[in-house]
């Protein structure tokens, strides 16, 4: 097998593509022979030490894939060889093979594409969980999706909307708004440049001045506290990350004011401390899928040895959804 190595934590560049001795899974274990992996924020945060998960050296990066189960070790009786699944983890998505704890392993219904696969599970996860459990969406209400050209945010806008919600899709540049209102926004707002002053300004003229009801944030940074003072009543912000790369402080008097809720989002502690209700949020989101509901937005499908361009236009801020790299 080969995998992209992370010896050190200098980050995306040290990364080298190795020959490695092809593991055995043992007991609770499967190898899957990787198709596809998508590119997420926090590799780029693990290969610099910065996430809160922190693999031990050596690691191949990438947290979400998707194959084919190539062996399972003793105890595992409900993975067999050829079946397609997803994985999800910290880590060992960019080689060519994984060994992964059959827990972390998602069967693929029949006509689930791979390249979905390997980028549907974190993303459309987390947004469920953020919306749909955390938030209580309700049909009718009005949702702000922050940084919604991302991966998470495109798989936000189409989880509220799949939940009978209207959406405000707001992102960093014209460009990128009028893709997410060709992929169903109700309305978008452009923050980028000097766009970001007039933020509450065109928020309330949106809503009727009443406001969002929920606000989803994997932003941060100086977005946060505008789009907080135009939550609605009673209105819930979920604190998804910072991809924006300061975690900002909000006076607490704007929740007191608003009678509002600033609601945690943690998808990976979820999946491990309420496995029942993770599984049966996917198995909605699958559900959601075979509907065509939900269909993940990939910006580009990469050969894996390009992953350090697909890491660089990530940095760069240009993708719109996920970055896939493919074994060929």
């Amino acid at each position: 097998m080969h995998a992209w190595l992370c010896t050190t934590l200098d980050g995306v560049e040290s990364l080298t593509w190795q020959a490695l001795p092809t593991p055995e899974p043992q007991a609770g274990e499967v190898r899957i022979a990787i198709r596809a992996a998508s590119l997420n924020f926090p590799d780029l945060l693990t290969v610099q030490g910065k996430y809160q998960v922190k693999p031990p050296l050596p690691f191949a990066p990438g947290s979400e894939f998707a194959g084919t189960v190539e062996a399972v070790g003793e105890g595992v009786a409900h993975l067999k060889p050829g079946m397609p699944v997803a994985a999800i983890g910290s880590h060992g998505g960019f080689a060519t093979h994984a060994v992964v704890a059959a827990g972390s392993v998602i069967p693929l219904p029949p006509g689930f594409a791979l390249t979905d696969g390997a980028a549907f599970a974190f993303t459309y996860g987390t947004s469920h969980h953020a919306l749909i459990d955390r938030a209580q969406l309700q049909p009718g209400e009005t949702v702000l999706v922050l940084g919604a050209g991302g991966g998470v945010g495109t798989a936000a806008l189409q989880i509220a909307k799949a939940a009978g919600a209207k959406v405000i899709a707001a992102a960093s540049s014209a460009d990128k708004c009028a893709r997410l209102a060709e992929l169903g926004a109700d309305a978008t707002v452009n923050y980028g440049g000097e766009g970001l002053a007039a933020l509450r300004d065109q928020l309330k003229a949106l809503t009727g001045g009443k406001g969002p009801d929920v606000i989803y944030d994997p932003v941060g940074g100086e977005l946060a506290e505008p789009a907080f003072r135009s939550i609605a009543w009673r209105g819930r912000y979920l604190v998804v990350g910072f991809a924006g790369g300061q975690i900002p402080a909000l006076p607490w008097n704007l929740a007191l004011l608003k009678g509002a809720s600033v609601v945690g989002v943690f998808w990976g502690d979820f999946v491990r401390r309420e496995p029942r209700a993770s599984q049966q949020a996917l198995q909605q989101l699958a559900g959601w899928y075979a509907e065509g509901k939900l269909k993940p937005v990939i910006d580009q499908t990469l050969p894996m040895s390009e992953l350090k361009t697909a890491y660089a236009r990530m940095g760069s801020r240009q993708v719109l959804g996920k970055l896939v790299l493919v074994n060929l």
